[in-house]
């Protein structure tokens, strides 16, 4: 049953679009938490984060080197050409699935390597522009959990709900490798923070879209919380309007 949430035009953010943002760095558990809230207010989940990883993916298969100028056409009819979906889950705590056309790529963009190409993907100016395009498309509606780097500040800046949540380094790591784990990946620990370590300080001094907590959202420390209780947070904030 969906949580009673205050209906757009009957509270002081009438003004404001029917959406949650949650944004934070690389593995503090968006994911899970963006999920979890969306399934308890009856919204659509949006991985925009899935999205980035999405377009990474298919520069590399198709050898586009996303800084390199001599690629920028490439680039540029790729981004015209792209045929990006994200559909529900299969399971409650699984990811989105990700397909390319016909390719479901769900597996292959949630591997370790590809943070870090989001992550450079992500700071190109034509891949900016056309996925917050094609994520407001999808949110213009309403009742949609948005996570990810910038959709608190600039996705949806008039979004009614946002979130900012954020962990120690040392405690993604821990997370990450545990859900790599159990997905059977083989996973380097001290690999694993170095990246999310360089993800960080890619994100937040990237020019474009920086990962900066917007001035109107909540800022949620989950180090010492679960995903559980880090939604049982979130849904009393949003149910007090």
């Amino acid at each position: 049953m969906s949580e009673q949430i205050p209906e757009q035009g009957t509270n002081t953010k009438s003004d404001k679009l029917r959406v949650v943002t949650i944004d934070g760095p690389s593995g503090v558990g968006k994911s899970t938490v963006s999920r979890r809230v969306a399934a308890k207010l009856g919204f659509t989940y949006l991985d925009t984060g899935a999205m980035y990883r999405a377009v990474g993916y298919a520069c590399a298969q198709a050898g586009i080197e996303v800084d390199n100028p001599a690629h920028q056409e490439a680039l540029n009819t790729l981004l015209g050409r792209l045929d990006l979906r994200l559909l529900p889950p299969e399971k409650e705590d699984d990811d989105v699935r990700v397909f390319l056309g016909d390719e479901d790529v769900s597996a292959a963009i949630r591997m370790p390597e590809m943070s870090m190409v989001a992550s450079k993907v992500s700071a190109v100016p034509a891949v900016r522009k056309r996925l917050t395009v094609m994520q407001q498309e999808m949110g213009q509606a309403g009742g949609v959990v948005a996570d990810g780097r910038d959709t608190g500040t600039m996705v949806f800046p008039q979004a009614a709900w946002k979130f900012y949540l954020d962990a120690s380094p040392e405690e993604r790591c821990r997370r990450r490798v545990a859900q790599l784990r159990k997905r059977g990946q083989e996973v380097d620990e001290q690999e694993t923070l170095a990246q999310i370590i360089e993800r960080d300080r890619n994100d937040q001094e990237r020019t474009i879209a920086p990962l900066v907590m917007a001035e109107d959202a909540i800022l949620i420390d989950s180090s010492s919380l679960n995903a559980d209780e880090v939604v049982a947070r979130m849904l009393e904030i949003i149910s007090s309007g």
